[in-house]
């Protein structure tokens, strides 16, 4: 085990809460630091929690944001559909609103995909782009393509217009479903309590459902696919800096994954973080971030 391996996980979130008005409702951030902005995107079924112990890596000579994505964390939770395009509309406007440029952004999950969307738009204003096990890296043309495999039952089931939601409401299966989905390290009470805090109540459990069904598979929904198609035309011709941290044997990124991202994306750095699922933030939170800060004096020295 390594050095970093070796150091302890804190549970604390020792942060100032600060919040801004998005399309008339409250989204939660912190932010703390100086210099070149780095934002934090996180994903399902997350909040800006996740990213505790990573942000002290990168905050001795950047300023870092992590925002809690509409209708999750510490954000409102308004009666929207939480679709893919709404998430990109509420984390643009917020950036706008911030008045954030020369940008790095960092993505987890839905978070990479959003954060993906916004700089296909406003390619100007990224500096870097680094990613933690993206999702929606390429449409699915079908489900043998969905990764993971063994997933598969259960996301068919959340995609069921009959099954899926009450599934969800009544389960709340991707929280506490994490004890399981982080293979490196155990969870803690104090740290699962934080995840289900947002999602206490059933009826706010509606974005975590909303995500599944919001995956590009054999061409579904549509307007993902769309999105995503292209994005990955800008991706994979722009020259900005990318890292992507992947795990063994990882969730959304395997190795049909990891090949992709060898062969389309241009100045691309890879970091294995060794063995871990799909939560890296809470698997190796070390690991990602001492990368994370040397990456970053790479990419802006």
């Amino acid at each position: 085990m390594s050095t970093s391996d070796a150091l302890s996980v804190g549970a604390a979130y020792p942060f100032e809460s600060r919040y801004i008005s998005v399309n008339g409702h409250r989204l939660h951030y912190i932010d703390l630091g100086a210099g070149d902005p780095v934002l934090f995107l996180h994903g399902n079924p997350t909040w800006s929690y996740m990213y505790r112990n990573i942000i002290p890596y990168a905050q001795d000579a950047r300023r870092c944001i992590a925002v809690d994505l509409i209708g999750m964390g510490r954000s409102d939770k308004p009666d929207i559909g939480y679709t893919f395009l709404e998430h990109v509309d509420y984390v643009t406007r917020f950036i706008e609103q911030l008045a954030l440029d020369n940008l790095t952004l960092v993505g987890h999950d839905w978070g990479a995909a959003i954060g993906l969307q916004y700089a296909m738009r406003h390619a100007d204003k990224i500096k870097a782009i680094a990613m933690l096990e993206p999702q929606a890296l390429y449409p699915n043309a079908a489900w043998s393509d969905f990764s993971p495999p063994e997933a598969q039952p259960l996301f068919r089931k959340l995609r069921d217009p009959a099954e899926g939601w009450p599934f969800m409401r009544d389960n709340s299966v991707f929280v506490e479903g994490m004890t399981t989905t982080i293979v490196n390290r155990t969870i803690s009470q104090e740290e699962h309590e934080q995840y289900r805090a947002p999602f206490r109540q059933p009826e706010d459990r509606k974005p975590m459902w909303a995500f599944p069904n919001q995956i590009p598979i054999e061409g579904r929904p549509a307007e993902v696919v769309e999105a995503v198609n292209a994005r990955n035309e800008w991706l994979t011709a722009s020259p900005v800096p990318k890292l992507l941290f992947y795990a063994t044997p990882g969730c959304t990124v395997r190795e049909p994954q990891l090949d992709w991202c060898r062969a389309n994306l241009p100045n691309l750095t890879l970091c294995d973080i060794g063995k871990g699922f799909h939560h890296l933030a809470e698997e190796n939170p070390h690991a990602v971030g001492s990368e994370l800060r040397r990456w970053l004096r790479q990419v802006n020295d």
